[in-house]
């Protein structure tokens, strides 16, 4: 499957904010954010000229695709899955966003990136109510438990990870009991407990047109 390879700090500097896309380097003073705030290329620092409705539209569908690693033509059938469902199809979409098992594995603190969660369920170390998934666009439901695979219990990378998670928390609509290494989804996520600064409803404009 195809994906991107270049340097993921500089799909931060071209949204102009964290992603959050390199673990723990973005928490640091080493983040690309912290140290050059500027669009890459060597016009990054000069005149930006005015951004249309369809570049601001753009704009936000790019950012949430790379917050949660999604490519072009998976992003666009998560939103026609949306779009089919009852409801604000914005919302929908977030939900099924969140809802995926790489980035549940990341939530519960398995992982300092969703990239490092994605690894993880392919390389079959994630169990989704005591089976082995490795699909990382697996939806997970409410009540659903997900846990650390025994034999993968002594992973580095897991535990590395978790001890890094504890700063910073875990989203009140999931439940971790770290000494198992298991988490609980105990609700749906509702679109006050995705705190990214996504203007959902610029995408299904950007959608709709």
């Amino acid at each position: 499957m195809a994906r991107y390879r270049g340097p993921v700090c500089r799909l931060c500097r071209r949204e102009g904010m964290k992603l959050f896309l390199k673990g723990e380097r973005c928490y640091k003073e080493k983040c690309a954010i912290e140290r050059r705030n500027v669009p890459p290329g060597q016009h990054g620092q000069g005149r930006r000229r005015k951004v249309r409705a369809y570049g601001l539209q753009l704009r936000e569908k790019q950012k949430l695709r790379r917050i949660y690693g999604l490519l072009e033509n998976q992003f666009r059938r998560t939103f026609d899955s949306a779009n089919r469902q009852k409801g604000v199809t914005g919302e929908n979409l977030l939900n099924m966003l969140e809802l995926r098992l790489d980035n549940v594995v990341y939530s519960l603190g398995f992982a300092t990136s969703r990239n490092q969660a994605r690894q993880l369920v392919r390389h079959g170390h994630i169990d989704v109510g005591g089976r082995r998934v490795n699909i990382p666009s697996f939806r997970v439901k409410s009540g659903m438990e997900i846990a650390v695979r025994e034999k993968s219990r002594n992973v580095p990378a897991i535990t590395e990870a978790l001890e890094f998670a504890q700063g910073r928390g875990i989203p009140p609509w999931l439940e971790l009991d770290g000494a198992a290494l298991a988490g609980k989804v105990i609700e749906v996520p509702t679109r006050e407990d995705i705190r990214y600064p996504i203007q959902e409803q610029l995408i299904v404009e950007l959608y709709s047109r």
